[in-house]
């Protein structure tokens, strides 16, 4: 034994001071977690970012070797759930659940927040997703060149259906402000769920909609995809991408990086636990480098990618940047 390790004994034999006073939080750090972990969701039961959330409480807690509870706190874009965590302690048993991208920087935003997008430490952007623009399959619009126009020369008879405060919304917005068109032209309806929204595309009560991708892959017999918000052509729908789709009229919109969904924690943990920040962030990417866990992943087509605390920091600030350049959109 070292003389470091004696010192500290005989100091705690002779105080009655424990090893856990004395010793700092990294030290402790290997005994992390000594209990369960809660995951809180800042949605309902069975939306995306829930059915991503339990998907993946299984597989973490067999990483961290301690049970992982999921708790839904929906309501208020996920500023219920986020206040939530920035109340619990910092200690690294709750985890915070969202699609980040776009309802953080929304109700930082537009739903005054009392945090900051720099409150919180992402862990890991595990589920991306980008917005799809497409029309009912039985109205006279073929791409999005003639959509836009008939919303130009034809005021309020065109009628279409967003997620309020959606990167689906802001770029609706986008179309018209880039194409000189006055925002009141368009009959614009705005739902607070997706599926609302696909329910009216696909009943023929809008003429189209701008909505992620991935969950409308059950209504597509309904509908005729004009574009995807995308650098890069998507192979699941076929569509050109936003801006060469544009390209009859002229003009651009900036791409926005959609849905991001995945976890993160508050930023005080991450300062006064290094070592238990780390561990977690390390269950993840293990969990996520697993092949069983990558085959149901996929089988059950939420996504699994790991992009580690860096990259989700970088996408998330830039994500934030965009809605603020154009929050007057969005009134």
């Amino acid at each position: 034994m070292n003389k470091f390790n004696k010192a500290i004994l005989k100091l705690s034999a002779v105080t009655g001071l424990t090893l856990s006073i004395i010793l700092p939080h990294a030290a402790m750090a290997d005994n992390y977690p000594k209990k369960p972990v809660n995951f809180v969701v800042g949605f309902g039961v069975g939306g995306s970012a829930d059915r991503m959330t339990r998907a993946m409480s299984s597989f973490v807690s067999e990483e961290l070797g301690q049970p992982v509870k999921v708790i839904n706190k929906k309501g208020a874009g996920t500023q219920i759930a986020a206040n939530y965590v920035l109340n619990r302690p910092d200690d690294g048993y709750t985890v915070f659940a969202s699609t980040f991208a776009p309802y953080l920087p929304n109700t930082i935003l537009k739903g005054n927040a009392s945090y900051t997008v720099n409150d919180f430490s992402y862990m890991n952007f595990q589920w991306f997703d980008y917005e799809l623009i497409a029309v009912n399959k039985d109205t006279e619009y073929k791409d999005l060149a003639s959509l836009v126009t008939a919303i130009k020369e034809k005021p309020k008879a065109v009628k279409a259906a967003v997620v309020q405060g959606s990167g689906g919304h802001l770029m609706a917005k986008l179309l018209l402000e880039k194409n000189g068109i006055p925002q009141k032209n368009l009959n614009l309806v705005t739902f607070n769920s997706g599926g609302k929204a696909r329910s009216a595309v696909a009943g023929g009560q809008v003429d189209f909609i701008i909505i992620s991708a991935q969950g409308s892959e059950g209504i597509r017999e309904f509908l005729r995809p004009v574009a995807v918000v995308r650098d890069s052509e998507s192979e699941r729908w076929d569509a050109p991408t936003v801006n060469d789709a544009l390209k009859p009229l002229g003009t651009e919109v900036p791409v926005l990086t959609g849905s991001m969904r995945g976890f993160a924690v508050t930023n005080e943990f991450k300062n006064k636990y290094p070592e238990r920040y780390k561990k977690l962030a390390q269950a993840f990417e293990s969990a996520l480098a697993r092949k069983d866990v990558q085959k149901f992943l996929k089988s059950s087509e939420i996504g699994g990618a790991w992009v580690g605390p860096n990259r989700s920091t970088e996408l998330m600030v830039q994500n934030y940047e965009t809605f603020k350049k154009y929050k007057h959109l969005l009134n």
